[in-house]
């Protein structure tokens, strides 16, 4: 259903849309810029990209020691590179198919 209404929705903007016209669509990207110009506005968008960047200072360490502490953790647990129930998440060292050495990309096609 939600695939359904998307479709919906997306045809009645097109439909509406040109219907509309190209003078429409003028006359309301002028009114935003008009309103993006706007000195209070721009006022408003200045404190925010402030206030984004000093939370991105504060926090952005405190993010990057977390996921360096948890690449170190799962370095550790899985420690010579085979893989056990507490290691990663992802096939390391012998992976069942009977060889340690990489695996072949391309599986043999056969001959016509």
């Amino acid at each position: 259903m939600g695939k359904l209404s998307f479709f919906v929705g997306a045809g009645l903007g097109y439909v509406l849309g040109t219907r509309a016209g190209r003078g429409q669509y003028e006359k309301i990207k002028k009114a935003s810029s008009k309103v993006w110009e706007n000195p209070r506005v721009q006022e408003n968008v200045q404190k925010v990209e402030t206030k984004v960047t000093d939370i991105a200072k504060e926090r952005g360490s405190a993010v990057t020691d977390k996921v360096a502490s948890t690449v170190k953790d799962k370095l550790h647990r899985s420690g010579n590179g085979t893989h056990s129930s507490s290691g990663p998440d992802f096939p390391v060292g012998n992976t069942g198919r009977g060889t340690d050495g990489p695996l072949d990309p391309t599986p043999p096609q056969p001959s016509i």
